[in-house]
């Protein structure tokens, strides 16, 4: 199969593309905004420089492809609270291109990397079936985009698969807690700040398991478009994660900065778990735990920090 990967080269399409070339012919489209040449070391791939708001260099990389795996975004949620347009932009308007290329190309299969944030503030465990209520922009992007992937996936015949991950780490992560954690107690290890008051709770999953979840469910897709959570089946407090960090990294007397406010940041999600029962059902699972994914992602940033 031939197989495109926009965002190849970035944290979870990096790690996409080296499982998926050892059976396939594959191109990363990336424009390197985010993503690294170095995390395709020792990967066989075409690599096109190219942003997914270019729909002619996005139209000639898709030709002759049979699946395309949409990870290109602009991932920052707590930054979509001060520049909406350019959020929306990158994660929506983008997605339209995307869809458009694949359309104009016949491509066969799309699958996107959406997100559990979409749910908001929901019923927890959350299963695909509860409503979409967005309270972050980044959160209504992604909501918006999977309409669009829906009206495709009807009107084009393109055959969709949603996955609506929780809180990705692992190694080629240069974004989210672990990392944020990491890299200020580097600067300053006698103090974290923390945003909120440290008591949001969450789910996190590494991105082996993300990549074999988002490949296992393409090839369990039966509907036009289907939709799948990806995540782990416990969650972990913030303040809980500061704990492991620091512990990791063998500090002590270490004073917790806590910001106002229960939530880190407007349109941040305070508990947030994610129902898996539906991939489980189908014979899939997490091979790492919470925790397990946690430590082996502070190692990868030991090692390359």
């Amino acid at each position: 199969m031939k197989v495109l990967i926009t965002g190849g080269a970035g944290f979870i399409g990096s790690n996409l593309a080296k499982e998926l070339s050892k059976n396939n012919e594959i191109i990363v489209f990336d424009d390197m905004s985010g993503g690294k040449k170095d995390f395709l070391t020792g990967i066989k791939c075409k690599i096109v420089k190219g942003s997914i708001l270019d729909q002619k260099s996005l139209d000639n990389a898709m030709k002759g492809v049979n699946e395309c795996y949409h990870l290109a975004a602009d991932p920052r949620v707590k930054e979509s609270y001060d520049n909406p347009f350019e959020n929306f932009q990158v994660n929506c308007e983008g997605t339209v291109k995307v869809l458009e290329a694949c359309r104009k190309n016949n491509v066969s299969n799309f699958v996107f990397s959406s997100s559990a944030v979409v749910y908001g503030i929901a019923k927890i465990p959350t299963s695909e079936e509860a409503p979409i209520k967005p309270i972050s922009n980044y959160g209504a992007a992604k909501a918006a985009s999977e309409n669009y992937i829906m009206s495709y996936s009807h009107l084009y015949k393109i055959k969709s698969t949603i996955l609506r991950y929780a809180n990705v780490i692992g190694p080629h992560s240069r974004y989210g807690i672990c990392y944020d954690f990491y890299n200020k107690l580097n600067k300053n290890p006698k103090e974290l700040e923390i945003f909120g008051d440290g008591t949001q709770e969450k789910s996190f999953v590494h991105v082996k398991d993300v990549v074999s979840a988002t490949i296992f469910a393409k090839e369990h897709t039966a509907k036009e478009a289907d939709m799948f959570n990806v995540g782990n089946e416990t969650s972990v407090t913030v303040n809980e994660i500061a704990k492991v960090v620091i512990e990791f990294m063998g500090l002590k007397g270490v004073k917790l900065k806590h910001t106002e406010g229960k939530a880190g940041w407007p349109g941040d999600i305070p508990k947030m778990l994610s129902s898996i029962e539906k991939l489980r059902k189908l014979g899939w699972k997490p091979g790492y735990t919470t925790k397990e994914a946690i430590t082996d992602t502070l190692k990868y940033l030991k090692a390359n920090l």
